[in-house]
């Protein structure tokens, strides 16, 4: 690549970079943060057609061939990737949220993490472990998961061993980053920084991979678009007048059989019956409940209650203080044996005072 292409393009990554740094600084709800959003995402497409239109990657060199400064440019796919699902979630004319705009985010970004991964691939800058991992993505991308045991045991130990994994390659980039800022920074320094950010890249995607698989698949069951209220009232109009029967009024039933089952006027306007009805002396019940109590009456006295509640088994009797036997001063044997039994009684509280027992918390 000439040295003014070079210059070309680092500038434009350099300025992506920034606006997309810029964006954790801004809350996501303003507009300056959906400008900068956007302005970000234009500068990295235009750094993909750039790179593009030089050809800076082939499929026919390997990794040695590409020099130091443009192995970031490797990157592109992968920061295009993370911009787009931070777009907020479009709603319709209703108001109500749209999926179909979110879905076709959600699909661009598992394409644009799928280039980026594919390329590491090509150049062999993934481990042994992420290229099983891509393997499985590319197979069933819908499906993917990083968590595909069912023990949970052994779920616990794919994330821990995913964390310290991504802890471990942050310290190695940070120990990295110090050395590349030192005078005498030698290449193959640079050269480990920049593959070394490459594979965090990698380990990053992945996890946003996962992310994006089960968003896809709440996305997969989602409806198109909900029925508004004004259409909703518009159906209910309609059948009213097909008159087929048919109502969401839940006494209609009960309206109905009051009615003789037919529903609908008893009379008609000339005062001929319709269907059939039962006269009722409506005016008898309520002579009959103007002198009647506000509450319910008793029908059963205290006594009835309890022995009804007796021959049904709720009451248990028995308890109370054991009876004391009282011991016949005639039976002198009786006697002894209870002066005994005291006696024995008294010994024993008198070798035993209260508290001795307590060795680990007296007083």
């Amino acid at each position: 690549m000439s040295s003014d292409s070079q210059s070309n393009l680092k500038s434009l990554y350099t300025k992506a970079l920034f606006l997309q740094s810029q964006l954790d600084t801004l809350q996501a709800s303003t507009t300056q943060y959906a400008s900068t959003l956007r302005s970000a995402l234009s500068a990295f497409e235009e750094c993909q057609r750039f790179a593009s239109s030089i050809s800076l990657f082939s499929p026919n060199e390997t990794l040695d061939d590409i020099s130091s400064a443009d192995l970031p440019y490797l990157s592109i796919d992968y920061h295009l990737a993370t911009l787009l699902p931070r777009f907020p979630l479009s709603s319709t004319s209703s108001g109500a949220p749209d999926p179909a705009p979110r879905r076709q985010l959600v699909s661009s970004a598992q394409d644009g993490y799928g280039s980026f991964l594919s390329r590491l691939d090509d150049y062999f800058l993934l481990s042994p472990s992420d290229r099983k991992l891509h393997a499985r993505w590319t197979a069933n991308r819908d499906a993917f998961t990083l968590l595909s045991a069912s023990d949970p045991a052994q779920r616990r130990e794919t994330k821990i061993a995913r964390f310290r994994q991504e802890k471990e390659l942050k310290a190695q980039l940070e120990t990295l980053e110090e050395a590349s800022k030192s005078i005498t920074v030698d290449e193959d320094t640079v050269r480990r920084l920049r593959i070394k950010e490459l594979s965090l890249h990698a380990h990053l995607a992945f996890h946003a991979l996962d992310m994006l698989a089960q968003e896809a698949a709440i996305l997969k069951r989602a409806p198109a678009e909900p029925v508004s209220v004004a259409g909703a009232d518009e159906d209910r109009r309609e059948r009213e007048r097909r008159g087929d029967g048919y109502s969401e009024r839940l006494d209609a039933g009960l309206r109905a059989r009051g009615n003789g089952g037919r529903g609908g006027p008893i009379l008609s306007p000339a005062g001929k019956p319709l269907q059939p009805f039962t006269l009722l002396d409506g005016r008898r019940e309520v002579r009959d409940g103007v002198f009647r109590s506000g509450h319910r009456l008793p029908t059963m006295s205290i006594d009835e209650y309890l022995e009804a509640e007796r021959a049904r088994g709720g009451i248990i009797e028995g308890g109370g203080e054991p009876e004391v036997k009282e011991v016949d001063e005639d039976d002198l044997e009786a006697a002894d044996r209870e002066t005994e039994k005291k006696r024995e009684w008294d010994e024993f509280v008198e070798a035993n005072p209260r508290g001795s027992g307590n060795t680990l918390n007296r007083g």
